[in-house]
């Protein structure tokens, strides 16, 4: 297991968890996806420990504010353009000579119900998850035939960092978005993501949306109210 992100001291934790939960080896290298230099040193790195790929999970994303198009500003769109979707890209292009030489082998994109529907105030988040959902329609495309498998996950309402850091560390703010709800949690997110990377070879799961049942869609959720 070969684990990238900004944070490494989250890593290390992860990797601990890894190791303790069966993996054979879990290793971590600093990596920023929206930073083609950071993308190419953790591939560099990569191949000192394996030439193949089994599975590339693209996670790296997450919204910034809920400021509607007249009041936007430039670095939160520039920031979720740079992860949602440069990232991705940056990070396929990278690592597709470890997947094209080994058949059977799974590109799994994290999207979003955004990609799908439309929200006030989500013009960015919505437009960066919609052009992920269309690279990995793409992908699988241009892959056909290699015996790479394309596939996303995405998720509606999920109780993780994501609304700390739509609203920028405001963990009051992010709180509310998740009363009187029972949303889907982390562990919900990456059951999936694993049954998706466990199927055999000869399966490919395109596309997966999930939400917590609470919420039948984007602009209705069922809210209980405190007794």
């Amino acid at each position: 297991m070969l684990l990238g992100a900004r944070r490494v001291d989250r890593l290390k934790q992860v990797a601990a968890e890894a190791r303790k939960a069966g993996a054979p080896a879990a290793h971590v290298f600093a990596l920023d996806v929206s930073q083609t230099s950071s993308v190419e040193e953790f591939v560099k790195w990569t191949r000192t420990l394996t030439d193949k790929l089994d599975v590339l999970v693209n996670n790296a994303g997450g919204a910034l504010g809920l400021d509607p198009v007249a009041t936007a500003r430039d670095e939160d769109w520039e920031g979720m353009f740079q992860s949602n979707v440069l990232g991705v890209l940056r990070m396929t292009r990278a690592c597709l000579p470890f997947l094209t030489n080994n058949p059977g082998s799974y590109i799994i994109n994290i999207g979003s119900v955004a990609s799908r529907f439309a929200y006030e105030g989500g013009a960015a988040y919505c437009g960066a998850k919609a052009a992920e959902l269309q690279i990995t329609r793409c992908l699988r495309l241009e892959l056909s035939g290699t015996g790479v498998r394309v596939g996303t996950v995405d998720p509606g309402m999920a109780e993780t960092e994501f609304s700390v850091v739509r609203f920028k560390g405001d963990e009051a703010k992010a709180r509310k978005v998740y009363e009187g709800v029972i949303p889907l949690t982390a562990d919900d997110v990456a059951e999936a993501i694993v049954w998706t990377a466990s199927r055999p070879p000869h399966v490919c799961i395109d596309e997966i949306v999930m939400k917590c049942t609470d919420q039948a869609a984007i602009h209705k959720v069922h809210r209980r109210t405190a007794k």
